[in-house]
């Protein structure tokens, strides 16, 4: 039997229904993605191609309860074929694709939030229209953006500009879609964000609970399985030792209240629980 990388899975948390969807696949620079860790200890993990990139998923989360949530949407359609072919995108499969699976279309969606503005968790907010028109994607939804991580993608630097795309969310402003919040909160029942830092300044991770049981969207935290120890932390990331903080505590965390945990770019595990590997005592991923 074939395994599919890019299917649908669903869990349950309490009263809430969360399914793993997908975007398609990308890559990115193998070395960037595991910073100061040598390729000879990242590559038998993350194999790289010949341009040294490695292999990377796009896995919006969906959240079914009194509304209709879904956590970032991938890198979308809007850009061009020498974007594509830089990031090596393969989207024979995405996102439409798997809402459609789930029994859904983008007009079901009520809320959009966003973990960050990066363009491979953002690029699916919005849409070219058969006018060349830039418009949300979800038409019924509200997107909800961390205000910190709105004022730092609409004001960048040279070090942040590549990474924010203006296409895929001040379009939201324009329509009158866009709510910012200030701090940690709950989004919807069961829903939270809280800050982690250390990738960008505000990026947010997603807290999911109910009936006692708890899941968590890391999202660039700890964008893969191997990125689950503590020095294999991200060359993208702004404040690296604010990720390092972040991480030990949420890791600690995890462990402690038996987490689902949903990694965003893992090309192989979309889903999994960190624990204690019995002979090691180091944490580990085992895939749900």
């Amino acid at each position: 039997m074939t395994t599919r990388f890019d299917e649908v899975r669903r869990f349950h948390i309490g009263d809430l229904e969360l399914i793993t969807l997908c975007d398609g696949f990308f890559r990115l620079d193998g070395g960037a993605m595991f910073g100061v860790v040598p390729k000879v200890f990242w590559e038998p993990k993350a194999p790289a191609d010949e341009l040294n990139r490695i292999r990377l998923a796009m896995r919006p989360l969906l959240v079914r309860g009194r509304r209709t949530l879904i956590i970032d949407a991938g890198i979308g359609d809007k850009e061009n074929a020498r974007f594509a072919e830089i990031y090596g995108f393969d989207r024979h499969r995405h996102l439409e694709h798997t809402l459609a699976e789930a029994g859904l279309g983008v007009a079901d969606i009520d809320i959009v939030l966003a973990t960050h503005l990066h363009f491979d968790h953002s690029g699916g907010f919005t849409v070219r229209d058969a006018q060349g028109r830039l418009r949300p994607r979800f038409p019924r939804a509200q997107y909800v953006v961390r205000r910190g991580e709105w004022e730092d993608a609409t004001h960048t630097n040279e070090r942040n500009r590549a990474s924010y795309l203006r296409d895929n969310f001040v379009p939201l402003a324009d329509a009158g879609v866009l709510q910012l919040v200030d701090d940690d909160q709950t989004i919807m029942p069961g829903v939270r964000v809280r800050r982690t830092g250390g990738h960008t300044m505000h990026h947010q991770m997603v807290l999911i609970e109910s009936g006692g049981q708890v899941a968590a969207f890391a999202a660039d935290l700890i964008p893969t399985v191997a990125h689950l120890p503590d020095p294999w932390i991200m060359g993208y990331d702004l404040y690296p030792l604010e990720t390092l903080a972040s991480k030990q505590a949420f890791v600690k965390e995890a462990i402690e209240r038996k987490m689902l945990i949903f990694f965003e770019h893992d090309p192989a595990v979309a889903a999994g629980y960190i624990a204690e590997h019995p002979q090691t005592r180091k944490p580990r991923v085992v895939p749900a």
